[in-house]
């Protein structure tokens, strides 16, 4: 499968998670969201940013749990919650938001 975006086409697997996480930029992250008829905020992308910083100092995508305590240590406790998170992301904090950070599916989601 493929995603299009500014004429350039990346590889992307069944789920729509991107094939090559170098190959990430922020319009890759928009047409990722706008294929879940999302729309990132500046709220979205602080996670997203969050993550990717993440995943470069651990090469891990954290799961749930882990993604909440952390955003809670470093964002605060008013959005180092499930509940402000699944306003986000929906279809799962950790799994919605990975994708659209450009990274893999974290371990144990479904």
């Amino acid at each position: 499968m493929a995603l299009e975006v500014n004429g350039k086409s990346y590889e992307v697997d069944e789920e729509g998670y991107l094939a090559n996480l170098n190959e990430w930029d922020v319009d890759v992250a928009g047409a990722l969201a706008a294929s879940d008829d999302a729309e990132l905020t500046d709220s979205h992308w602080e996670v997203i940013n969050f993550l990717r910083e993440y995943y470069e100092e651990y090469q891990i995508a954290p799961a749930v749990r882990v993604l909440t305590k952390a955003i809670g240590k470093r964002l605060g406790k008013d959005k180092g919650n499930s509940k402000y998170l699944y306003e986000l992301f929906p279809y799962g904090p950790a799994k919605q938001a990975c994708k659209y950070a450009g990274l893999p599916k974290p371990t144990g989601c479904v």
